[in-house]
């Protein structure tokens, strides 16, 4: 796939190199922005339990 990407993108090697960069730095952006918040509701990671019926007596 990344080949794929590469071969297209146009300008020589140092061109397609900051092209990429950009590119990946805008997929970040997009994740960071708007999957991430639109997902954080459905994964369990605030569903945190603590049992204090169980305390240790010393």
């Amino acid at each position: 796939m990344y080949a794929w990407i590469w071969r297209h993108l146009p300008g020589n090697a140092w061109v397609k190199a900051l092209i990429s960069l950009v590119l990946g730095l805008g997929v970040v952006y997009l994740l960071f922005q708007y999957v991430f918040p639109w997902a954080e509701p459905l994964l369990p990671f605030n569903d945190v339990t603590v049992d204090n019926g169980m305390a240790v007596t010393r």
